[in-house]
């Protein structure tokens, strides 16, 4: 049974309050982010009414962008509209930006150490564990057992791998392709697949308008990010190895790896890791302008089709669409495990690290960031430099 009914109304001052502590000390990644919400704002406190909530998880699926950030940037607009969404994204996305300034500023001033190389030696491989995880959590949650979504799912996995990028428009082309086959329109009766090649000419580019500055280039090419990359904050993972470390050289292997463990080790949402990326490109403006550039397209794709969402979300289409790009998602994120394990696990003792903490992660309830310092005491013993 569906629960509607709120208690005593909150005020906007004790929402934001709320997500500013869950910005501070919530550990756990997008699905455990989006399960405090759900327990605390509509079971505990009803707050936030259980259609709204289950209303925002699905548009934070269908938007790209990272998934708990969208949602609760839809719970503050259900709330108090477009200021509700401000004051709640900005107080659910500061704590952990503040955070990875901080670590980005000590990597970059005690990198070339040898305790500093030692801790990110063990952290940077248990965080292919988590990631692996976090990819098999989303295929069993997601796939089901739909026959698409599931050749979806591998056919991306594999180009994810294979590549060592991600194809933004195979993304789009995968929700066409699910509403094409589980909610087709009358008119595609009688020839299903007629307007699939049509969806080659959507494709973008693939990389950011040509600029002489570099900040632009990193406002320009986080904006896209957060414009294009669907799913989980881990989606944003594989898109964002392909330019900072394929593309346009900003960061070597080691380093994009030392960038997502750090997202790991701190609260919030995992994408703030393009704030560590945008750092060591470019200093705390760089690190500024990553995080605006991949959190401003996330906070309009939720508050723009918000009103139009809350009357027909729910319709076949849409949901499946949803499917399509969901499956696409996660198959690119277990591709990622590949790609940037790679660079990761370089010796016996980190496919040691990295294994342990997938079998830690699947048969026992301990959280990540004790996880990942483990695995950092772990490198202090065992890196030999």
């Amino acid at each position: 049974m569906v629960n509607n009914k709120l208690a005593q109304p909150s005020s906007l001052a004790q929402l934001t309050l709320y997500f500013l502590k869950l910005g501070t000390i919530g550990f756990g990644g997008p699905i455990a982010l989006a399960a405090y919400m759900e327990q605390n704002l509509v079971e505990k406190r009803k707050w936030i009414t259980e259609t709204d909530y289950k209303q925002g998880l699905a548009l934070a699926q269908l938007a790209p962008g990272p998934l708990a950030a969208q949602l609760a940037i839809y719970l503050g607009y259900v709330h108090s509209g477009i200021l509700g969404a401000t004051l709640v994204g900005l107080a659910f996305i500061l704590p952990s930006f503040i955070m990875v300034l901080a670590l980005s500023v000590a990597y970059v001033q005690f990198g070339g150490l040898r305790w500093m190389q030692a801790l990110f030696y063990g952290i940077a491989a248990a965080v292919i564990g988590i990631i692996a995880r976090s990819a098999y959590k989303l295929t069993k949650r997601t796939i089901g057992k739909k026959r698409l979504l599931w050749i979806i799912y591998v056919a991306m996995a594999l180009i994810t791998a294979i590549t060592r990028s991600e194809i933004v428009w195979l993304f789009i082309l995968s929700g066409f392709v699910a509403v094409a086959v589980y909610a087709p329109p009358r008119w595609m009766a009688a020839r299903a697949f007629s307007f699939l090649p049509w969806f080659g000419l959507m494709a973008p580019q693939g990389k950011p308008p040509v600029d002489h500055g570099t900040l632009w280039k990193i406002l320009i090419y986080f904006a896209k990010a957060g414009a294009f990359v669907f799913g989980s904050g881990l989606a944003v993972v594989p898109f964002l190895y392909g330019g900072v470390v394929k593309d346009f050289h900003w960061l070597t292997e080691k380093q994009f790896i030392d960038a997502v463990a750090v997202a790991m080790i701190t609260p919030g949402p995992v994408v703030i890791t393009v704030a560590f990326i945008g750092y060591l490109v470019a200093g705390f403006a760089g690190s500024c302008l990553a995080a605006l550039g991949i959190f401003v397209p996330v906070y309009l794709f939720v508050i723009i089709p918000a009103p139009w969402y809350r009357k027909y979300g729910a319709t076949p289409k849409i949901a499946a669409f949803v499917e399509g790009v969901t499956a696409a998602a996660i198959g690119a994120i277990t591709g990622a495990v590949y790609v940037i394990g790679g660079g990761a696990i370089r010796d016996v003792p980190t496919a040691l690290i990295a294994l342990g903490s997938l079998l830690i992660l699947i048969y026992t309830k301990i959280p990540e960031p004790i996880l990942v310092c483990a695995a950092g005491f772990m490198g202090l013993l065992l890196f030999k430099g």
